[in-house]
């Protein structure tokens, strides 16, 4: 069976988790957050995972 590339875009931004769910970076958390509030910046921090019916579409791109 041959080798299988890694996405070079998936794998910057995602990355697999234990129990079979992908971990993604939140979106919002990078610039202008002077005008963001803290409680908003906040709720930025927890994690994020990808819903059950998108992780058919990312899977392919992170083999291994």
């Amino acid at each position: 069976m041959p080798k299988v590339k890694t996405h070079s875009g998936a794998k910057k931004r995602f990355k697999k988790v234990g129990n079979g769910l992908i971990k993604a970076a939140r979106p919002f958390r990078r610039h202008l957050l002077t005008k963001k509030s803290a409680k908003r910046k906040r709720n930025l921090r927890t994690d994020l995972y990808i819903a059950k019916c998108d992780i058919n579409h990312i899977a392919p791109l992170l083999p291994y």
